[in-house]
């Protein structure tokens, strides 16, 4: 899949910005997500593939705070008037550094970045009780994290906190699911399968 199948799939331009090409995958993958569409194979392909577009797209369009650092930082460069003779040796070559210049944030910089930004993200959404939303945009990032310890315990959690609310809803099959995807994404994590066994027996004594 190249760059122009990846936005052409969003819906979008190419050279999109980072933030347009966030909304646009929020909104589609709502109306595509299998939990949504569960008997549509359509549906679940076309949402795969917005999410394999978006994730590609991730990693070569910076956030536009990021970009807006790494462009003032080349402009700052090639502002800068040429070295004379004299500033060349090395006597001198050590005063002309500035020290504490930024340097241009490395990828795990930027990994970090949008990791936590998604995070408030996932809580409004939770808040908001967009529960949709917030299990595609957990995915999201799980699959661009998927060593990250940290971000599977917030996956798991929203799957649970859904299960939930679907208890609540009289969803008792599709809550059972989300529980059980809450163990399975996070099965070491103690508090959280106390939690879930407690929602388990909810489950049991509605049935």
């Amino acid at each position: 899949m190249d760059l122009g199948d990846c936005y052409r799939l969003l819906g979008l331009r190419s050279g999109a910005s980072f933030a347009d090409i966030k909304a646009s995958y929020r909104r589609l993958a709502q109306q595509y997500h299998p939990d949504i569409n569960p008997d549509d194979n359509k549906a679940k392909d076309k949402f795969i593939a917005l999410t394999e577009a978006y994730k590609v797209l991730l990693t070569v369009v910076l956030p536009e705070e990021t970009a807006a650092h790494s462009n003032s930082v080349s402009t700052s460069g090639r502002d800068r008037p040429k070295a004379t003779h004299r500033e060349k040796t090395p006597g001198t070559k050590a005063k002309t550094h500035q020290p504490g210049t930024p340097k241009p944030p490395n990828l795990v910089e930027i990994e970090q970045r949008l990791k936590w930004k998604t995070y408030e993200q996932l809580q409004r959404f939770l808040q908001e009780r967009r529960f949709p939303q917030a299990i595609a945009l957990a995915e999201a990032l799980s699959d661009r994290l998927s060593s990250d310890a940290e971000v599977r315990q917030w996956l798991a959690v929203a799957y649970q906190i859904w299960g939930r609310a679907l208890i609540s809803e009289n969803q008792l099959l599709k809550a059972r699911i989300y529980l059980k995807k809450a163990l399975k994404t996070d099965p070491h994590n103690k508090s959280l399968w106390y939690e879930v066994q407690r929602d388990f027996e909810r489950l049991e004594q509605i049935f």
